[in-house]
């Protein structure tokens, strides 16, 4: 294998890496010269247990293309599948420089017919199944700063445009994305000092979770570039992963060939008074205010 890549010698975990914008992320990584712990389940789009096991069949596209990979099928979202993750990258590589937290599941339901089981195994898979691979990633990564071997690590948290407007029928996969950007901020915020930068992308791509809204979307004529392809995310996710990258706390938003950064809450028009507001003042300033502000992006499905 060649120097002069990207993520030459880098140690870098993707969790849900078996299919879709995962696998497409790991063989990139490892294109790049990185050794990948290949992260997944083996579950169903809604969770349920299927006897498949594609983690390993794409640590076996990786070696055959003469990179390293090795296989961990855990539950992230559980304390003792979290800290295996980590485990198995130290164990096998000896060091952890990224995380790309990307496992996911759909369970769609307008909200009135939203059960809670659902609620709960969606916010369970997507937001704690980021945040316990990021705090045992960080625990070691703090534990390397500690003893002055002040890493260069990296973390890419996995959200959506969902996150970032809503989408209708999602209620429960919109909170879940919401909640991953909050949690990348707070992290950026937190572990800086520990040599460890965090970012989030809202991806756009065909896979599992996408393809019947994307079915339609292909390569457009006579240029072979299919847009929705997984594979035109990952430049952005082994960029951000690599020492290349000195950004935190930022999210971005990419498909296709187009890569946009999210600008998040700013304050907008404002008012302010040395008294309380009545009610109806209250009401006739926001109005105003409404009036001189930037219209929100539409929702998902509106």
């Amino acid at each position: 294998m060649s120097g002069g890549r990207l993520c030459e010698g880098r140690v870098v975990i993707v969790t849900g890496a078996g299919r879709g914008l995962g696998r497409a992320h790991a063989l990139a990584y490892a294109a790049e010269g990185a050794r990948v712990v290949v992260n997944d389940l083996g579950v169903g789009l809604d969770g349920t247990p299927d006897p498949d096991s594609p983690a390993a069949r794409v640590v076996d596209e990786i070696r055959a293309a003469g990179g390293e990979a090795t296989a961990h099928g855990g539950d992230v979202a559980t304390t003792d599948g979290a800290a295996s993750l980590v485990r198995t990258a130290l164990d096998t590589y000896g060091r952890l420089d990224t995380l790309v937290n990307n496992a996911g599941f759909l369970r769609d339901r307008m909200l009135v017919n939203l059960d809670e089981d659902d609620w709960d195994a969606v916010l369970r898979v997507h937001l704690k199944g980021h945040f316990l691979p990021l705090k045992h990633a960080a625990l070691h990564w703090r534990a390397e700063a500690k003893q002055g071997r002040r890493p260069e690590a990296r973390v890419i948290n996995t959200s959506s445009g969902a996150g970032l407007l809503g989408s209708v029928g999602q209620g429960n996969y919109s909170a879940a994305k919401a909640g991953v950007i909050g949690l990348t901020l707070v992290a950026a915020a937190e572990l800086g000092r520990y040599g460890v930068l965090v970012n989030a992308i809202a991806p756009a791509a065909r896979t599992r979770m996408t393809e019947r809204v994307f079915a339609e979307t292909m390569a457009a004529p006579g240029t072979g570039f299919d847009a929705m392809a997984p594979e035109n995310v990952s430049p952005l996710v082994v960029w951000l992963g690599s020492t290349a990258a000195g950004v935190t706390g930022r999210v971005f938003e990419t498909e296709g060939g187009r890569l946009t950064v999210m600008e998040g809450w700013h304050p907008g028009p404002t008012a302010t008074r040395p008294s309380r507001w009545t009610p109806r003042e209250a009401g006739e300033t926001t109005l105003k205010l409404l009036s001189e502000s930037r219209t929100p992006g539409r929702t998902y499905g509106t």
